[in-house]
């Protein structure tokens, strides 16, 4: 039987590596991690008062957002190694919302829409598709809107080495609210581990996502995630990467967004140069003149803490010598 990570499992909201291991795995084992939306299940309809309910969350600093299940400890798996997950399935809830908080939006104190500074709920349908789950299934906006599900996980990462960061404003190269459209299914996303068992943590699935999440909200769902995990022996990296079948893709986040694209971009030329082979004039080249090439916004939220998340890829039929 595939072991389950239950909702009902104490949440938290801190990448910490004081915390006791909730589930244990052994390498190339799949299991299932069952995870609760980013206001932690408050929101049940466009009917509950979105401000009230915030104000249980943001009574702290920073705000507790983010709720993740873990740490999962996979076997094996030891400081100065490198942890694959490689992301199976999700499976969001067929009812997620999207939010206006007056006091975070990018336009909440717009003069020409002043509507946009007043509490907002919107509630989405998630409809199921071919596969009779809503892995692959629509979006439902109004009677006149749809688009297509493209589930992904906002929150992951393993416990660093010392400091125990959160989960709204915490991003380190091994751990973040990243809000990455790309750590989805068919993905293997590259963290760096600091600690024996990896210490893995994963919450705040989004059914649906548009680039940079301007609002601070997206298409915000509990979902179930089936996951496996590989660890690479004594390897570390710069920073989070992630691996489609098709690319391959260097995340980074920072400020301001031109610092995060550039830093991006050079540890994506170490992973083409080092580990492809590809030679660094090459890399150069490629990178301005491939149309393939793509520099991807996953997330840029009007917050003073929190950076820009960029991710950088190139197709993998480029690294061939």
């Amino acid at each position: 039987m595939t072991k389950r990570l239950s909702r009902n499992s104490k949440l938290g909201y801190l990448f910490d590596y004081n915390k006791e291991p909730v589930l244990t795995v052994e390498q190339g084992e799949s299991f299932i991690v069952e995870t609760e939306d980013n206001l932690a299940g408050l929101i049940k309809s466009d009917k509950n008062p979105l401000v009230e309910n915030l104000k249980q969350l943001t009574k702290y600093d920073p705000p507790k957002f983010n709720p993740v299940q873990g740490p999962i400890y996979i076997k094996g798996a030891a400081k100065g190694d490198l942890l694959e997950v490689s992301i199976e399935k999700i499976i969001p809830a067929e009812t997620g919302f999207s939010a206006i908080d007056p006091g975070a939006g990018p336009l909440c104190d717009n003069k020409n829409w002043p509507e946009l500074g007043e509490a907002y709920i919107k509630i989405l349908k998630n409809i199921p598709g071919p596969s009779g789950t809503t892995r692959d299934g629509k979006v439902i906006y109004n009677k006149h809107i749809s688009w297509d599900l493209e589930p992904m996980i906002g929150t992951i990462g393993v416990a660093t080495e010392y400091e125990v960061h959160g989960t709204l404003n915490g991003q380190t190269p091994c751990c973040g609210n990243w809000d990455c459209k790309d750590i989805k299914e068919g993905s293997k996303l590259y963290l760096n581990c600091y600690h024996d068992g990896a210490l893995l943590f994963l919450g705040d699935v989004h059914a649906s996502q548009g680039d940079t999440e301007w609002t601070c909200s997206a298409n915000e769902v509990k979902a179930e995630v089936l996951l496996s995990c590989r660890v690479i022996k004594n390897k570390k990296i710069p920073y989070a990467r992630i691996e489609r079948e098709e690319s391959i893709i260097q995340v980074f986040a920072d400020k301001p967004l031109e610092d995060a694209v550039h830093r991006a971009i050079i540890n994506l030329m170490s992973w083409m140069v080092e580990e492809y082979g590809v030679k660094p004039k090459d890399a150069y080249i490629m990178i301005s003149c491939s149309p393939e090439f793509r520099v991807k916004i996953y997330q840029m939220v009007r917050s003073p803490n929190l950076p820009y998340v960029v991710g950088v890829e190139i197709p993998k039929k480029y690294l061939k010598n």
